[in-house]
């Protein structure tokens, strides 16, 4: 079988980012399903390397086609910056870190644009510390957006049995009611199930989608957001020919929706916590973000930097070998 190259973003030096790569790139069962490409730092791999008393081999490549035939004991590695150990301080964010961190994942978009790699798989960065080096986005989705030039994007956060997309995604929750549309909430809908298609295998996946209020309003005694948005964005995503359900209310909905078989493919959640808090409940371990929208495949954790557990070699690569695993497993089947 040809692997595919995948590209995986070194993440912030100063949390656990390096260290997870090198657990998840140490095991053989992800070594069989791609070949891996790590855009970061070398002294922050080698670091990580060391912490994780891994006995891997870091090689510097210079484009991502010489990491194809290494063989898998070796972590390629494209050297984009060139961190001191000042830089690269555990459990604090740091402003040059921050621009290496924007310049990873720009490179790793750019690739995966040119077809030089199949995929990308990004490991958890500081915003602190990329606002801090002047790169002003509220995280990977809105910065790969950016790159790609594309509008019709939607943040999706999936384990095994939830997949949960997002209307809005990092917006404080005083503006939330402001921003859901008709157009927005359809839009998400039209994205989710065209993207969650190929992870779950059906063509025509079942997508439910929660209310914003309690009580989905209580016939507009606790908001009318969803009769004003709502509830029309369900009936034009029906009337297209989609699979779709609700509004549920997000207080019971998951009770439900954890039940296996599983009884729906995809949750559309309103706000962030909405969604998250009961998915990371369920996979907080294996869990997986995917940009759904994109003219890319792209993968992370869904986690953050860790910062307490930075140089420590303990943090769990679950997250990060799940990325991989199905950042692999799409581009396969593209």
């Amino acid at each position: 079988m040809n692997k595919p190259l995948i590209a995986i973003t070194m993440g912030d030096p100063c949390g656990v980012g390096p260290e997870i790569i090198v657990a998840a790139l140490t095991d053989p069962a992800i070594r069989s399903l791609c070949k891996p490409l790590v855009l970061g730092d070398r002294l922050a791999m080698q670091r990580a390397l060391t912490v994780c008393k891994s006995t891997m081999e870091l090689v510097t490549v210079t484009c991502p086609a010489e990491a194809a035939n290494l063989p898998d004991n070796v972590i390629p590695l494209l050297e984009l910056s060139r961190l001191t150990e000042t830089d690269i301080a555990y459990g604090k964010p740091s402003e040059l870190a921050g621009d290496a961190v924007y310049r990873y994942i720009r490179r790793a978009a750019e690739l995966c644009l040119t077809n030089e790699v199949a995929a990308m798989a990004t490991a958890p960065i500081c915003k602190e510390a990329m606002h801090r080096a002047g790169h002003h986005y509220p995280g990977h989705t809105e910065l790969l957006a950016e790159l790609c030039r594309c509008d019709e994007f939607v943040m999706m956060l999936a384990g095994d049995l939830l997949r949960v997309a997002l209307v809005t995604i990092h917006e404080a929750i005083a503006h939330v009611p402001g921003l859901i549309s008709t157009e927005q909430v359809l839009k998400t809908i039209r994205v989710t199930a065209k993207g969650v298609a190929p992870l779950c295998g059906n063509g025509s996946p079942r997508i439910a989608v929660l209310a914003l209020n309690p009580h989905c309003g209580e016939g507009g005694m606790f908001g009318t957001e969803e009769e004003d948005a709502i509830i029309p964005a369900i009936t034009a995503a029906k009337a297209e020919g989609l699979d779709v359900a609700g509004p549920f209310s997000a207080d019971t909905f998951f009770h439900f929706a954890v039940q296996e078989p599983a009884p729906y493919d995809a949750v559309v959640a309103m706000y962030h916590d909405q969604g998250l808090i009961p998915l990371k409940m369920r996979h907080f371990d294996d869990g997986i973000n995917i940009t759904l929208g994109l003219p890319i495949i792209r993968t992370s954790v869904d986690h953050g930097t860790a910062y307490n557990l930075a140089g420590r070699g303990t943090a769990s690569a679950t997250s990060m070998k799940a990325s991989i695993r199905i950042a692999a497993k799409l581009a396969v089947g593209r």
